[in-house]
């Protein structure tokens, strides 16, 4: 892994979109609630199977991090809440990077690295699904 740290700058880039989408994503789960707007809002295969998809919980993740409720959050789905709390790291990340110049260290990795990397996500995508099975599913093993 090589870690490189530019010159303070303002330049726009990945981590500011990733910032901004962010905010976005925070500021309407904490004010205006989606689930109870959008009549068809949910899970169409939990709707008709019983059981949950890959990103079961993740609105519920959005609003209980959006309110503070990082406990909460985990329980609806553990994954989709360390990305809730990436994004709101992006936010804080983008203002500091925009507002005083803050560089943004540029991390690359070697393509073993990406590859265990993928490794690693999918390792973690499958115990996530697994949470939020055993969690909808059979929430008396975890009792």
């Amino acid at each position: 892994m090589k870690v490189t740290v530019p010159k303070p700058n303002r330049t726009f880039g990945l981590t500011d979109i990733l910032g901004i989408v962010g905010l976005v994503g925070l500021l309407v789960a904490r004010y205006i609630p989606v689930a109870r707007l959008i009549p068809f809002w949910g899970c169409a295969l939990r709707e008709t199977t019983g059981w949950p998809c890959l990103g079961c919980g993740l609105t519920r993740v959005a609003d209980r991090v959006a309110h503070l409720n990082i406990a909460g959050a985990w329980d609806a789905n553990p994954l989709g809440t360390v990305a809730a709390l990436f994004f709101a790291l992006m936010v804080v990340v983008t203002v500091l990077h925009l507002v005083f110049a803050m560089p943004i260290p540029e991390v690359s990795l070697s393509p073993r690295e990406w590859h265990w990397a993928r490794i690693a996500g999918a390792v973690l995508l499958a115990v996530n699904y697994a949470w939020v099975i055993v969690k909808t599913k059979f929430p008396y093993l975890l009792a």
